[in-house]
């Protein structure tokens, strides 16, 4: 008990400890997650369907690129908002900037068919098979 207690008082006075260092974070509902690039994939026969939560970010400052099987999603986003009292003191001031890239696998697929549309903050990407696409299980068998 007393070695816990020397090591949190250790890691409190060396600035390790995360509730402190967090603490302006949390208080003023500074969220990192808003840099992150949520997805969901979905899979049919015929196609896959990837949607990307993107919200805030502009059509302008996305791009997508498919090369070797993999596609790139890479978005850019700049905001910036100030709150101010009655007085014009500043209280809060909040800027979020950055690029954020992420990679998916999507084997054979028609390069020339994708397409993608941006609609209230979600990008849709709809990846269509190649026909000639065999769905062939790589069993191994164990002697």
């Amino acid at each position: 008990m007393a070695n816990e207690l020397s090591n949190r008082f250790s890691d409190l006075m060396n600035g390790s400890d995360t509730f402190f260092n967090n603490l302006g974070r949390s208080f003023f509902n500074f969220d990192d997650s808003e840099l992150k690039m949520r997805s969901d994939v979905e899979e049919t026969p015929k196609s896959y369907r990837l949607l990307i939560d993107l919200p805030g970010v502009d059509k302008k400052d996305m791009q997508l690129d498919y090369h070797n099987d993999i596609l790139t999603v890479t978005a850019k986003r700049d905001s910036f908002s100030d709150e101010s009292d009655a007085d014009g003191n500043l209280l809060a001031s909040e800027r979020s900037y950055g690029r954020v890239s992420r990679q998916y696998r999507f084997p054979d697929v028609e390069r020339d068919k994708i397409t993608a549309k941006y609609e209230d903050g979600v990008l849709t990407v709809t990846l269509p098979k190649e026909k000639d696409a065999v769905a062939t299980a790589n069993k191994i068998e164990i002697q």
